[in-house]
């Protein structure tokens, strides 16, 4: 059996989410992931009941599983005078998540200034005491949070995807797992001078959930007016369908040991919609190989 592929709704679903739900449906998706943080559902930390409640209306009776996109700024290697708000904004996330009936809740894995490593090491240490504690309400609620690898430029730090690894070995948390995204993975292992391969193998046992997606892990350092240049120069994290980026996704999926249960989610870009059949039918290859291969090892 083949892990679950599914795709991320665009933050315009909401204004006609029948619609949107019910081509999910025809396109046979085992998941749909919501893009929460664009869709006005927290105010200062606090929920907004009757549209939480609205939204959850319109995903009952559907065929298929949800995953939520939690707010992209919530950033537990921030200041630590600001972590308390990051910790407030996790905490309604997760309450969404378990209103909604989602299983996993992505957030961002940290971000912060490249100001030397006694700071940095600081700075996991409250990235993992923030986490352990999310975690606990996050189980008791049936969720799991799944911290997704992100790429870093001008000077901060983030971990690499063996990097995270190791934070979520340390932690050891059966709610906090790892959103592998494989675009940031391959960017930011090309900004560290790091073997993506190794490093993808590394995070790819903690993966219940996968952002998937093409690029060709070339950062976007250099001005372009328009996104059509940044794909013409091949450059930053580009959303794109399968194949037309060269991210190596069969050697992937001979070397990485997914979870049975991880998720396939696609994240395309709007603009490349018009390809989403094509897009699910790679990713169902992608992880029909992924499974083949863990029954084979």
């Amino acid at each position: 059996m083949s892990h679950a592929v599914g795709y991320s709704l665009p933050l315009s679903a909401r204004e006609d989410l029948p619609r949107a739900l019910d081509e999910a449906a025809a396109h046979r998706a085992d998941s749909v992931e919501l893009p929460v943080f664009g869709w006005d559902l927290v105010v200062g930390g606090r929920l907004l009941e009757a549209r939480v409640e609205a939204l959850a209306e319109d995903l009952v009776d559907r065929p298929f599983g949800y995953s939520v996109h939690g707010v992209l700024g919530v950033n537990f290697m921030d200041a630590a005078d600001r972590l308390y708000l990051h910790d407030r904004i996790a905490r309604a996330n997760i309450e969404i998540a378990a209103r909604l009936g989602a299983r996993h809740l992505v957030l961002h894995a940290g971000l912060c200034p490249d100001d030397g490593a006694p700071a940095i090491t600081e700075r996991y240490a409250r990235q993992r005491d923030h986490l352990a504690r999310l975690g606990d309400v996050a189980g008791a609620r049936g969720v799991v949070i799944c911290v997704e690898n992100v790429f870093s430029l001008g000077g901060l730090h983030t971990a690499t995807p063996a990097r995270l690894a190791e934070e979520l070995d340390r932690l050891d948390h059966p709610a906090v797992r790892a959103t592998f995204d494989i675009s940031h993975g391959a960017l930011q292992s090309a900004i560290a001078g790091a073997d993506f391969l190794e490093e993808a193998a590394a995070l790819a046992p903690f993966a219940r959930h996968l952002h998937v997606h093409d690029s060709f892990a070339l950062p976007f350092d250099f001005w372009t007016m328009h996104p059509s240049e940044q794909m013409a120069f091949g450059i930053g994290d580009l959303h794109m369908p399968l194949g037309w980026g060269d991210l190596p996704f069969d050697r992937l999926a001979r070397t990485c040991a997914f979870p049975k249960d991880a998720v396939f989610n696609i994240e395309l870009n709007p603009r490349h919609w018009s390809e989403l059949a094509e897009t699910l039918a790679a990713t169902r290859a992608f992880a029909t190989l992924a499974s083949r291969a863990a029954h084979e090892s």
